[in-house]
């Protein structure tokens, strides 16, 4: 029987090395150069140019850098998909003060007769929450107290603050709520207390006791709410007042993009 030759795999040349070889082979003429230049002018079909093309390899300049060249123009630099700046990064909503990078309520919060007396700190939390806000803390309302009307004493300007002018109604120094809080007591129970509920039980694998039976207490007297009035545009401390004492208060909500515009009916 003829013996079977043993299949010889042929390995193809790299495109580096055909590169290498075809360089070397005319760097002993005198047409070097231009063999080079025709050999690179082209890697897999993708031209290569220090100018971008489609499809094409584009050159980094001396400096590794693309170049200045390369970058394309933008046509108008101040709008992204079609909106400015100022759009991007949102508005206030009506009714409301622009302080940079948030914004206020003008007024405060208005209050119908079936809401009187029902404004304390959780009250007035989840309103502002309900309206896409946030209860402002003391820092934010002195903050704004120079460009706010915030509510004031009633020897204050009503031109830049909100007082009391309607004899017939009663004329009141009056202050607003703030989220910051402070207690007057010491200790953990001073900040509230859930108690222990009825039916609860020690770990039995620990060898626990079940525990006595205690009432709650979530809104302790010692925890309290830092007032600030207008103070003549200066901003000013008014006390602190039982978290779930009744109180004036405004909202402060972030800025939102379209949050002036009204919606589409």
């Amino acid at each position: 029987m003829r013996a079977r030759r043993p299949r010889v795999r042929v390995r193809m040349p790299s495109p580096a090395m055909v590169v290498a070889l075809i360089a070397l082979v005319f760097s002993t003429t005198g047409a070097a150069d231009a063999a080079r230049h025709a050999v690179i002018a082209a890697i897999d079909g993708h031209p290569i140019s220090a100018t971008p093309h489609a499809g094409g390899i584009l050159l980094l300049g001396k400096n590794g850098k693309f170049p200045a060249s390369a970058i394309p123009t933008v046509n108008d630099a101040g709008r992204v998909d079609g909106k400015t700046a100022e759009e991007l990064a949102g508005e206030c909503p009506p009714d409301t003060v622009d302080l940079g990078t948030w914004c206020l309520d003008s007024a405060p919060y208005p209050l119908t007769k079936a809401d009187l007396g029902k404004n304390d700190f959780v009250w007035a939390s989840k309103a502002c929450e309900a309206e896409g806000g946030w209860l402002p803390s003391a820092a934010e309302l002195l903050g704004a107290a120079n460009r706010v009307k915030l509510e004031s004493v009633i020897t204050d300007s009503p031109l830049t603050a909100t007082i009391d002018q309607d004899p017939t109604r009663g004329l009141k120094d009056e202050r607003e709520m703030s989220s910051t809080l402070v207690t007057t007591e010491a200790g953990s129970a001073a900040a509230g207390f859930e108690g222990v509920s009825e039916g609860a039980t020690g770990d039995p694998r620990q060898g626990q006791a079940n525990p006595i039976p205690m009432g709650a207490n979530p809104l302790p007297e010692s925890l309290q709410y830092v007032t600030v009035y207008d103070n003549h545009q200066n901003g000013g401390f008014a006390g602190s007042e039982p978290v779930f004492d009744p109180e004036n208060f405004r909202c402060a909500f972030a800025k939102t993009p379209g949050a002036d515009v009204e919606p589409e009916t």
